[in-house]
């Protein structure tokens, strides 16, 4: 069902849109989370943080990719909020050849890299194997992740939500199914949840590439459209670098953070990975009304109505100031129940808790300043304004230094943790000021040349 938001109430087209997408969200990281709890219980706690040490590299990973594929589908929305029905398919069309050749690029060079990547973050020798043999698994596959990606923001480009969030159930489930196999049933261990998880994406990848075929005529290019269009293309790119970029520069930071809690050991690593899986659910929120406001102010940015962007920030920032307190209550409650998930049977977790427990405190805190990134990033995006965007992942990045670094000099786990409420805080509040900035700049533009989007 597609849904232009160019007209309605912000708040209820918003809450609308953003509740199948958060529940599509939170079945991807239920169906990565199986494949870290399988782990944990049928392979050992090495395994769980072999697992975990991988994280922050495969954030980069994806993050650099779905950037890229993000600002590909930011001209879809904004030729479809313009009712451009021609200009939407080409956008479509040339977003396609670009990801084939990103595809090729990033592979290549992950697959050259990862090694020494593992060994420049100090992962501990005896889970060092097993986050290689995973993470290399991770880069084959990335071609999954990234047409997965493209086909399902394409499709909410045009204001549809639900059609995602069955695709991921159908994946979700896919992937329980292939952990047990894999990991419980064939003991392949930790190669055995990497490939249940490119399965899985390539499932929902070849789901959603069908659904647009057959059901949606909008995103459908005819023979005419399957070319690469230079203008499109070089608007598509310079979209989306900016946001590659801020996704990269988040995770170099993210990186250096994981590199000073791996030298606290596997114990450590183990305890920081289970809490952050844990978070990472509940955060799924923040990420998912940053996918809205893409779809939301794109398209208000394609009709020209400054008033009604304005608007749906004003809203989104009151449904995430409740939807901040509420995620932090809950994990803090549950935290020492929900950690036992992640261990085998038996296995004592109080060495864990104060692991956990210290990073779980710290970030709670400051959950809505992770809120704010990306309902600021992602608006700016929308309007064109990635670089403002990116100036907000370096301010990730400087805070995740400067935290880390101290850190391992000072020896801190406390510092360690701290590295991401730290960042949060600090790119929020200066996401206020930029995105303040950009709207007016959008608006002066739209003075100075109306037939200009």
């Amino acid at each position: 069902m597609q849904n232009r938001m160019t007209s309605g109430n912000p708040m209820s087209l918003i809450l609308k849109f953003t509740i199948p997408l958060l529940l599509g969200n939170i079945f991807q990281q239920l169906y990565n989370l199986c494949d870290t709890v399988l782990v944990g219980k049928f392979v050992g706690k090495d395994a769980l943080a072999a697992v975990g040490s991988t994280g922050t590299v495969v954030f980069l990973l994806m993050g650099f990719t779905n950037g890229m594929v993000t600002g590909f589908t930011i001209l879809t929305s904004q030729r479809y909020g313009a009712k451009d029905d021609d200009g939407t398919k080409k956008t479509v069309s040339t977003g396609f050849i670009l990801c084939i050749a990103m595809i090729a690029i990033v592979t290549t060079i992950s697959l050259l890299t990862v090694k020494n990547l593992l060994i420049l973050m100090k992962t501990p020798t005896d889970i060092f194997d097993n986050a290689y043999k995973y993470l290399s698994i991770i880069c084959m596959g990335i071609f999954a992740t990234v047409f997965n990606n493209y086909f399902s923001s394409l499709v909410r480009a045009i204001g549809n939500s639900k059609a995602p969030l069955c695709f991921l159930l159908f994946s979700a489930s896919l992937n329980v199914i292939l952990d047990l196999l894999f990991i419980v049933k064939f003991g392949y261990g930790v190669a055995g949840a990497a490939w249940a998880t490119v399965i899985s994406q390539a499932s929902s990848a070849v789901l959603c590439f069908c659904y647009i075929m057959f059901k949606v005529p909008s995103l459908r290019p005819s023979r005419k459209h399957l070319k690469l269009d230079g203008k499109i293309a070089k608007t598509q790119v310079i979209l989306g670098i900016p946001m590659a970029l801020q996704f990269g520069i988040t995770a170099s930071g993210t990186i250096v953070m994981q590199s000073a809690i791996n030298r606290f050991g596997s114990t450590a690593v183990a305890a920081f990975t289970a809490a952050q899986k844990t978070q990472g659910i509940l955060n799924q929120g923040m990420f998912t009304i940053g996918q809205t406001m893409a779809a939301y102010v794109g398209q208000n940015y394609g009709s020209r109505d400054m008033k009604r962007i304005r608007q749906g920030i004003i809203a989104s920032l009151k449904i995430f100031a409740i939807y901040s307190v509420v995620s932090a209550v809950l994990i803090i409650t549950f935290l020492k129940p929900t950690l036992t998930i992640f261990f085998e049977k038996g296995t004592d977790i109080t060495p864990f808790l104060p692991y956990a427990r210290t990073y779980i405190l710290e970030s709670a805190s400051c959950y809505m300043f992770l809120a704010m990134i990306f309902i600021y990033r992602n608006s700016m995006q929308a309007v064109g304004h990635g670089v403002a965007a990116m100036v907000m992942g370096i301010s990730e990045l400087v805070a995740r230094l400067i935290t880390s670094f101290i850190s391992i000099q000072m020896h801190s786990y406390w510092l360690a943790v701290a590295s991401d409420p730290l960042a949060w805080a600090a790119a929020g509040i200066l996401g206020i000021f930029l995105c303040r900035g950009v709207l007016k700049k959008v608006e002066a533009k739209w003075e100075l040349n109306p037939q200009t989007v």
